[in-house]
């Protein structure tokens, strides 16, 4: 099965609060849930509600964090729920615009806390990892934990409509009062009470980018080396990929025409 290139993107726009020293990245999020639900559909998928909207939280906080990071970064989150037992895994490439991810449910382990990971990797840099634990099973207030002990700024993130989230980060000498004090009522009206300026429109859409080719790749070397090791007294190879899930099947044929091709 080859992955699906018919996603419609969003726009995700990032403001500068004068005075407040604060930056603001919005989003209608809306078309991009819709992608990742026929991803879904795809891959005969139907988890739980409550992962669904947990999931959803993971993808939009993601979202609204690479619009306002550097055009160059690829960022990954792991985030470990204990209640409800649950993985969920966003990653976010900003260079090509694009998101994907999925949910873990029957893998996930229990690990006996909740732990939020972070994978960050800039070109000619080495990736760089780090780990928070956090209480409660709210995606957001992971996040916010995350970029409290990671980032080392606060971050906050707010629903301004039913699939239109909103997230605000402290800059250098940010009112803090005004920060702490921001509720969703406020947010709602923060265009009408404070001076926002518009810094960037990044165009963001769900794709992952794996395909039937790079599949092949990824198995070449073990083929090489032990190709009874890996397909034993099988004619195919059933496979997942690691980022969105989508499910490729792999024949012994196709896998020694791949390896003889790129001798």
């Amino acid at each position: 099965m080859e992955a699906d290139d018919s996603a419609s993107p969003i726009s995700v726009r990032t403001y500068f609060v004068r005075g407040r020293n604060a930056l603001v990245a919005r989003a209608e999020f809306g078309d991009l849930f819709m992608d990742y639900y026929l991803h879904q559909g795809q891959l005969g998928l139907q988890h739980a509600p409550q992962h669904d909207e947990m999931f959803k939280e993971a993808l939009a906080a993601l979202c609204l964090h690479c619009a306002s990071r550097p055009w160059h970064e690829v960022c990954a989150w792991t985030i470990h729920f204990q209640q409800p037992l649950l993985n969920l895994f966003v990653t976010g490439n900003n260079s090509l615009g694009t998101v994907t991810g999925q949910i873990f449910s029957d893998e996930a382990k229990d690990a006996g806390r909740n732990i939020f990971f972070s994978d960050l990797v800039k070109p000619g840099e080495a990736p760089r990892r780090s780990s928070v634990e956090f209480e409660g099973s709210d995606a957001f207030r992971a996040v916010e934990r995350f970029y409290e002990n990671s980032e080392q700024r606060p971050a906050r993130y707010f629903a301004y409509g039913e699939e239109d989230f909103v997230m605000v980060t402290a800059q250098p000498q940010c009112d803090m009062e005004w920060f702490d004090g921001l509720t969703e009522a406020v947010i709602r009206d923060v265009d009408k009470n404070e001076t926002l300026s518009l810094l960037e429109t990044r165009v963001l859409k769900w794709e992952c980018g794996c395909t039937q080719e790079r599949m092949l790749g990824t198995l070449a070397t073990a083929m090489r080396s032990d190709p009874e090791g890996l397909f034993g007294d099988e004619a195919l190879l059933r496979m997942r990929c690691p980022r969105c899930g989508m499910k490729y099947v792999i024949t012994r044929e196709a896998m020694e025409a791949w390896v003889a091709g790129s001798k």
